[in-house]
């Protein structure tokens, strides 16, 4: 009876051998994401940061302000310099504002009719005609500058700073540069920040990266932009199964981290690689996750 025992356990014993039950992952590693820090680009108190950790932000939205008061009234001070510079010219800053406009509108003319002319649906006179124009407005303003060249130079001065104001202004407000999910916030509204000063952390969450390590016998198997299989645990104990890009192999090795495993733990010196993976909303940035190279899901 003994023997008979021992035999069914032996048998069962290979059958498990047999079946791959004991498969193990190829490399180890943990879902990361490229952080973006956004930060001030100008001094001043923060007039409002409409950015909470963990909400999702679109690209191109804007979500804070620095006081610009100061820089308003700078530009309303600078606007009323060329308006008294301007009426010394007795109407020459006028008349050179209705050239400029002239030659925009010729530009955009002669741009339109050179396109006509490629679809044979213009002449080639009436396209002659409009750089003749374009000719005699620049020469008028040249004529004009000219003459009246030390105005125009304090015109143009403030209309340098002017721009250098705008421009600012622009930079006083936080527009967000990238959809992605709310990492961290680092200021709060009021606060006086200064350039440089990190507002808040924001990532691309639609896609992660499980950074695993490989050994130095497994990296010809691996291919950039080849697909394989990256699993995650599940809270029932079994593993949801992923498809990945490899996007990145490191060119150096390195020690083996000490929270990561590998397949053969004898190796020490190990490959990190990158493989990049849609993100179903199960995944989340320092989760553990498995590579499978031969497993192309």
């Amino acid at each position: 009876m003994k023997t008979k025992l021992s035999l069914i356990i032996i048998a069962s014993l290979i059958i498990t051998s047999c079946d791959g039950t004991d498969e193990r992952a190829d490399a180890y590693g943990n879902f990361e994401a490229t952080e973006t820090i956004i930060s001030a680009q100008m001094p001043g108190s923060l007039t409002f940061l409409n950015v909470q950790e963990g909400n999702r932000l679109d690209s191109g939205v804007l979500v804070g302000l620095i006081d610009t008061m100061e820089l308003h009234w700078m530009k309303q001070e600078l606007i009323a310099n060329r308006n008294a510079i301007s009426s010394q010219s007795e109407g020459i800053v006028a008349q050179l504002d209705v050239l400029r406009n002239d030659l925009s509108n010729l530009k955009r003319e002669k741009d339109r009719a050179e396109k006509l002319l490629k679809a044979g649906a213009t002449t080639q006179q009436q396209l002659d005609d409009l750089e003749g124009k374009i000719k005699v407005v620049k020469s008028q303003m040249i004529s004009i500058s000219t003459q009246n060249a030390g105005i125009i130079s304090q015109v143009e001065a403030v209309d340098a700073k002017m721009e250098q104001v705008d421009e600012k202004i622009n930079k006083s407000l936080i527009i967000n540069p990238i959809s992605g999910q709310v990492l961290a916030k680092t200021a709060e509204a009021h606060e006086y920040v200064g350039p440089g000063k990190p507002l808040y952390r924001i990532a691309d969450t639609d896609h992660l990266d499980l950074r695993a390590y490989v050994s130095g016998d497994q990296l010809p198997t691996l291919k950039i932009g080849e697909s394989y299989s990256v699993k995650t645990d599940l809270p029932d104990g079994t593993l949801a199964s992923h498809s990945g890009i490899l996007i990145w192999v490191s060119t150096e090795t390195e020690f083996t981290p000490k929270t990561i495993q590998t397949r053969d733990e004898r190796v020490n010196m190990v490959y990190a690689v990158k493989i990049r993976v849609p993100n179903d909303g199960t995944m989340k940035i320092g989760m553990p996750g498995e590579l499978w190279i031969n497993d192309k899901n």
